[in-house]
């Protein structure tokens, strides 16, 4: 399992996964793009076009890993306010 977070766009490529690998793609970057309405396109630190030749799986982005961290942000947040209302003393 490779777990990118580098916070470059399209860093890591084919040549840095061993064949048959899981990629989490951690990072988000908005890159200019002519062709698009937009005028702009998301993409991860993975090269998704090379990884995708060796990998076994590989998260997307956009919408890969962003559900789970609002997931465990709201459960740390829950968690948080748990403990500091145990801790009042009333």
């Amino acid at each position: 399992m490779l777990v990118v977070g580098v916070g470059k766009p399209e860093m890591v490529t084919a040549d840095w996964v061993k064949r048959g690998a899981t990629v989490v793609d951690v990072g988000i970057h908005r890159l200019p793009a002519a062709d698009r309405r937009s005028g702009f396109r998301l993409t991860g630190d993975v090269d998704r076009a090379s990884v995708a030749t060796v990998a076994g799986a590989l998260t997307p982005v956009p919408g890969g890993v962003g559900p789970m961290t609002v997931a465990m942000l709201l459960a740390n947040t829950v968690k948080a306010a748990r403990q500091q209302t145990a801790a009042v003393q009333v």
